[in-house]
């Protein structure tokens, strides 16, 4: 493709230089520029890409998109032979430049996006089995792993950068994919990663206490998550699926202004669950739809699934599944890493350890309460380890501490992903909720101890819950990341004590 090509579809200020030159791909870190590449600069929050243009151009860049004035006519007076196109919207440029490089796999795709604060890598997960279960090929680009027709890779990001999206896509689309599924965080709707794409069916699953480090403001963070409603550099969604038994139903209800609206829920919702029973290893109800109604039976645990199950069986009608087909899949849906993932050998202790990925107040509550019914009958005791992650918000650190309390029979306060705090400092805001209630604490700042430490404490009928990292491999400290995964921690206990 010649530049000419390539940038006549972008949204410039000024371009200068040749036009005729080759490009045959895109970037925007210069360390993977290879030959022929479009090197797009852009100032990011903590960086600025504009600083590592000549080490681009060194790498053979053929051409540069910068949002800097003064870059581009220092570029123009230095190598005025150079292609270089002036923006205004650095991430804009690369979406729009990556689209027409890769040939626009996004207009091939049927793009199915996510966004909420608990709920998306699983809701995504049971979509992409549902589209599979009736012979369609998927992209699927979530928090845990990235599929590319079930080729299985781990994710760097929630939702990486459009370029590397675009670039899954085109590997999709050559792998016969007709389908892609993904999940859009807060961020990537705000830095307008996922510009450009269009999305078909949108899906919101809940909206409590999360990044407000970044954001701010609940209200913020909410018009965040609402941008994926409005089209963000692309027309309105086609189908809007949306809780609406959350608080912030009316927020993502008000940008949207696609062609069909789809309530589901509870209490309320036109595509609602009735008749709910639950336990462990299944959930069943009866789902109530405009187009009639059937049981729905998985093998998936708890209410939050509940609403995970009827967002991702929504968007499968949206995508053409019938009621039929999408009971049928429920039936085998398997379930997400680190999402209440029980640690094998678990049970045959004699007690149940849990893995679960649950990070905000919101969502170790359901996951507290969900252990505490599974332990009902046996009279058994919720033992919950926790902590909470370093250099993010800080106002929701009592609250968990609080919830977790409140809910257990005994709490172990530990480290979670510190970064660069210090271990005790975050515990010592934990604690100031944990301390409202009467509830048995103990404090180990070392991940590991403390899991140890839970397990030993466990009786028969016990649960004792992970809770915060679940699918994550890594613990990142002040001075890096080191291998941790509680799965493998909680494993190597149990096994030791089966040996005692």
């Amino acid at each position: 493709m010649k530049w000419s090509e390539a940038v006549a579809a972008v949204r410039t200020v000024e371009v200068a230089g040749r036009g005729d030159v080759d490009v045959r791909g895109v970037q925007y870190d210069s360390r993977r520029v290879s030959g022929g590449d479009v090197f797009v600069a852009m100032r990011g929050g903590t960086t600025d890409g504009n600083r590592y243009i000549d080490a681009a151009i060194m790498k053979g860049a053929a051409a540069v998109v910068t949002d800097s004035r003064e870059v581009f006519d220092e570029l123009r007076e230095r190598q005025p032979e150079l292609a270089v196109a002036l923006v205004e919207h650095g991430r804009r440029a690369l979406a729009e430049v990556s689209a027409e490089v890769f040939g626009h796999p996004e207009r091939v795709l049927k793009l199915s996006a996510v966004t909420g604060t608990n709920g998306k890598t699983t809701t995504a997960f049971l979509l992409e089995q549902m589209l599979q279960s009736v012979g369609r090929k998927c992209v699927l680009l979530g928090t845990i792993e990235t599929h590319v027709a079930g080729v299985v890779r781990e994710s760097e990001h929630t939702t990486p950068e459009s370029r590397d999206v675009l670039a899954l896509f085109y590997e999709g689309v050559r792998a016969g994919c007709t389908e892609a599924v993904m999940e859009m965080s807060s961020h990537a709707l705000d830095q307008e990663r996922v510009w450009g794409l269009p999305v078909d069916v949108a899906m919101f699953t809940n909206l409590t206490q999360d990044h407000l480090d970044y954001h701010g403001t609940m209200e913020r963070y909410a018009e965040a998550k609402a941008r994926l409603f409005a089209g963000a550099g692309a027309p309105p969604p086609q189908v809007a699926v949306i809780n609406c038994d959350d608080p912030y139903e009316e927020t993502m209800c008000r940008e949207f202004c696609g062609e069909t609206l789809m309530t589901y829920g509870v209490d309320e919702g036109d595509w609602r669950a009735e008749e709910i029973e639950l336990g462990a290893g299944l959930t069943r109800f009866v789902w109530r739809t405009p187009q009639g109604a059937v049981r729905i039976e998985s093998p998936l645990t708890g209410r939050v699934n509940v609403y995970n199950l009827m967002a991702a069986a929504c968007a499968a009608f949206a995508r053409g599944l019938t009621m039929k087909e999408i009971a049928k899949a429920a039936g085998s849906l398997k379930q997400v890493p680190g999402r209440f993932e029980v640690v094998p050998g678990s049970r045959e202790a004699g007690f149940t350890v849990v893995v679960d990925y649950a990070h905000t107040d919101d969502a170790l509550k359901n996951l507290i309460a969900l252990a505490r019914d599974l332990v009902k009958e046996q009279r058994g005791r919720v033992i919950t380890v926790f902590g909470c992650g370093g250099d993010r918000d800080r106002t929701k650190r009592p609250k968990m501490g609080r919830v977790a309390a409140k809910g257990s029979d005994l709490v172990v306060v530990t480290s979670d992903n510190p970064r660069s705090e210090e271990p005790m400092a975050i515990v010592a805001e934990v604690l100031a909720g944990v301390r409202e209630t009467d509830t048995a604490c103990v404090v180990e700042a070392d991940r590991a101890k403390a899991i140890e430490m839970a397990i030993r404490a466990a009786g028969p009928g016990d649960i004792v819950l992970l809770a915060g990292k679940g699918h994550e491999k890594v613990q990142i400290f002040a001075d890096g990341a080191v291998p941790f995964d509680d799965v493998a921690e909680a494993a190597r206990v149990l096994k030791s004590e089966v040996h005692a």
